[in-house]
């Protein structure tokens, strides 16, 4: 925990600096959701086909999906969420006249949800 997704257009592949998205977004978890560094965990995956509406090009798409563990306050989610937006701005720069769709959601993790690690 936390388990965070990254989905994003394969268009803004060059212009969306992950590594030090990634970073920061983890020292963001860390000071708002009192996560503890080593358990935030984010992957990217990259999507091939975008369409807004009834077009096919001219767009890009990004979305952040936190999951946490239980306990976290609305207020808290609601920052998180806020700051994930403003790293979006900083990260994500499309080039040419791409609109640059961005999202995020912070969720509680199921009551099912198990890890484990090996060394």
């Amino acid at each position: 925990m936390p388990q965070i997704t990254v989905d994003y257009s394969e268009r803004l592949a060059d212009g969306f600096d992950r590594p030090a998205f990634a970073r920061d977004l983890h020292t963001a978890v860390v000071e708002i959701a009192a996560a503890k560094p080593p358990a935030c965990k984010t992957r990217f995956r990259r999507t091939e086909d975008v369409v807004v509406g009834p077009d096919t090009d001219g767009h890009a798409l990004v979305h952040v999906h936190i999951g946490l563990l239980a306990g976290r306050t609305d207020e808290t989610k609601a920052r998180l969420t806020e700051t994930v937006l403003e790293l979006l701005r900083q990260y994500v720069k499309p080039a040419g006249d791409v609109v640059l769709h961005a999202s995020a959601e912070v969720r509680d993790l199921d009551p099912s949800y198990r890890k484990f690690e090996s060394e």
